[in-house]
């Protein structure tokens, strides 16, 4: 039987029938020998007749197998720490040859770290062999490979017209750098050819320069300068022009950048342009292409006024494209140019002003001008309505103010004539004709209605006895014009459009009263040697703005009319100044070309056919 210790150790006892063997803990060494009589050999008290008895006595106790445990756990796998080295070695071999094989990989990374606030490195320099036409650009940045590139295709192309030096825009430096971006930003092949198609509207843009630079357009003969002593238009002798063979110029340049000679020197070559209007020819074609005549009054200083305008206005030339302004032309009217005082209208009142009458002209030349067939660019109607010509048909003018402007619209030079003779005055227009053979152009107006006058004005007068009213001016209505534009072809109406619609203000009628209660007789009272008198013959305000095209045709001024005089004055007797004139007729109209009532205004107005 077996026994175990207290001290953990083992005995057992076998039975009789051989010599006895007795084992312990005590006789087992750490390396796992046993020790025994006979020189090493086991000593046996006795045989195990069970194995159960045998795993006993070889069973190792539980602190050794612990330790045993905690050994295994603690020592390392050197096996699988070496295979993990060389992944690791070989991860990152592949990842530096794949940066070296894409530098726009790593461009982008840097981009990306720029942009989270991290320090941009430079853009990596290629290193795969490549070339561009046989020049290597192996090994450098891209701006190096930019600098190689056009020192290998250095452009000094230039052209040469009669020993001027144009130097063309270096075309290529756009290709260059497209390439550039191709092969630093992809998977770059190992050859490239610069690319020098698709340059045709560079191309043109540079012969366009240079047609700006040497072509010149050929002046047609025309008019010159005014002769005042003759009144007559001297002419001038055509100019020849050149233009420049662009047809050839745009091969050559093609040609050029397609062989890749980028420091070619191209001869220009050229040709002359003769004027198509010669001086011969324009002594024939010049005549008078619009004219108009209008009626002054006897007022001795406003037909001073008139003349001098038309004097200032007289033998201007107006070259082809160019603008005329009336103000510009005339000046200002001043009295150390002789213009004198004259009535005109201010805000709706007579008032005596420099220059009174001037209007007058600037109408007449917007009546002939539109006859012409040109282009009317600014043109205002008066406030109230003019005496000297038919309403609607007028153009007022102010210094600092309105303005009456048109456009030579013709192919050569036109030029006014512009006089005043016994209370008429007239411009002419001469030129190449600008209108179509047989075709003419005229304005029709047609009163639309009438507007009732503004409120009267009252004036205190004890003269006049409590609870009577005197009409010092009876005012007048306002009024409400359409004008049209007759285009006639043989005589035959072939068009009639509405070329603007005016309204003009009304007088305002001047009434005495006494409502003080207190009655002075005339005898005894002091009166004033004058009375507000409306005078036709005075320049009127511009009336309103602009029209809606800008340039004062067809506007309309809208404006709520005043009631009439309630009170019937008892007596009234109005006297026009000596030197009034009456309203024109709108059936007959004013002294012209046209038939009774044709003047104008513009805006507009049908534009004239191509010459």
């Amino acid at each position: 039987m077996g026994t175990t210790n207290r001290s953990g150790g083992y005995s057992a006892t076998g039975r009789s029938g051989g010599s006895g063997r007795s084992t312990s803990t005590s006789q087992r060494t750490s390396s796992g020998s046993r020790s025994g009589s006979g020189g090493g050999s086991r000593t046996q008290t006795g045989r195990s007749q069970t194995s159960r008895s045998r795993s006993n006595a070889y069973s190792s106790p539980a602190p050794y197998r612990s330790y045993r445990r905690r050994r295994r756990k603690q020592s390392p796998d050197y096996r699988i720490i070496a295979i993990i080295g060389v992944i690791l070695i070989l991860l990152i071999a592949a990842a530096a040859f794949a940066m070296t094989q894409n530098p726009g990989s790593n461009r982008k990374e840097s981009e990306s770290s720029s942009a989270a606030g991290e320090t941009s490195e430079p853009e990596t320099d290629l290193v795969k062999e490549v070339t561009v036409d046989n020049i290597k650009i192996t090994g450098m940045s891209r701006d190096q490979a930019k600098n190689e590139i056009l020192k290998n295709y250095p452009w000094k192309m230039t052209a040469v017209y009669e020993g001027d030096v144009y130097e063309l825009t270096n075309l290529m430096s756009g290709k260059v750098d497209a390439l550039l971006e191709e092969i630093f930003t992809g998977e770059p092949k190992e050859k490239y050819t610069l690319d020098t198609t698709g340059l045709d509207g560079a191309v043109a843009e540079q012969v366009a320069a240079m047609k700006a630079r040497w072509n010149k357009e050929p002046k047609n003969a025309s008019i010159a300068a005014y002769d005042a002593d003759s009144d007559s238009f001297t002419f001038v002798a055509g100019e020849y022009g050149v233009a420049i063979d662009e047809t050839k110029l745009t091969a050559d340049i093609q040609a050029a950048i397609k062989a890749k000679d980028f420091d070619a020197q191209l001869t220009v070559s050229g040709s002359t342009q003769e004027p198509e209007i010669t001086q011969a020819g324009a002594q024939s074609l010049y005549q008078t292409i619009g004219t108009y005549t209008t009626n002054t009054t006897a007022n001795s200083k406003r037909n001073t006024n008139v003349k001098l305008a038309a004097q200032m206005l007289n033998g201007t030339i107006v070259q082809p494209g160019a603008e005329l302004s009336f103000n510009d032309t005339v000046g200002e009217r001043t009295e150390a140019k002789g213009y004198q005082s004259a009535a005109a209208y201010n805000n709706g009142e007579v008032v005596q002003e420099i220059g009174g009458g001037v209007c007058q002209v600037s109408t007449t030349l917007y009546n002939a001008v539109l006859r012409a067939g040109l282009q009317i660019s600014m043109r205002r109607s008066h406030t109230f309505e003019p005496s000297y010509v038919t309403p609607g048909q007028d153009a007022t003018v102010s210094w600092g103010g309105p303005d009456f402007r048109f456009v030579n619209t013709s192919r050569a030079a036109v030029g006014i004539k512009a006089h005043y003779s016994n209370q008429t005055v007239t411009v002419s227009v001469y030129g190449i004709p600008v209108l179509e053979e047989g075709v003419t152009y005229s304005l029709e107006s047609t009163k639309l209605n009438d507007i009732d006058p503004p409120a009267p004005t009252y004036e205190e007068d004890q003269s006049v006895e409590p609870g009577v009213e005197v009409v010092v001016d009876s005012g007048s209505s306002g009024s409400r014009w359409e004008t049209r534009l007759i285009v006639k072809k043989n005589g035959e109406v072939i068009s009639r459009e509405v070329d603007h619609t005016t309204t003009y203000k009304g007088h305002t009628p001047v009434v005495k009263r006494n409502t003080s209660g207190i009655y002075i007789p005339p005898e005894d009272a002091t009166e004033s040697s004058s009375e507000t008198v409306s005078d036709p013959s005075a320049e009127s305000a511009p009336n309103g703005p602009m029209g809606p095209f800008g340039s004062g045709g067809a506007y309309e001024e809208t404006e709520t009319s005043a009631p009439a005089v309630v009170s019937p004055p008892i007596e009234t007797q109005v006297e026009a100044p000596a030197d009034a004139l009456s309203p024109a007729d709108p059936n007959q109209g004013p002294v012209g070309p046209g038939p009774g009532g044709d003047t104008q205004s513009h805006d507009a107005m049908v534009a004239p056919p191509p010459f």
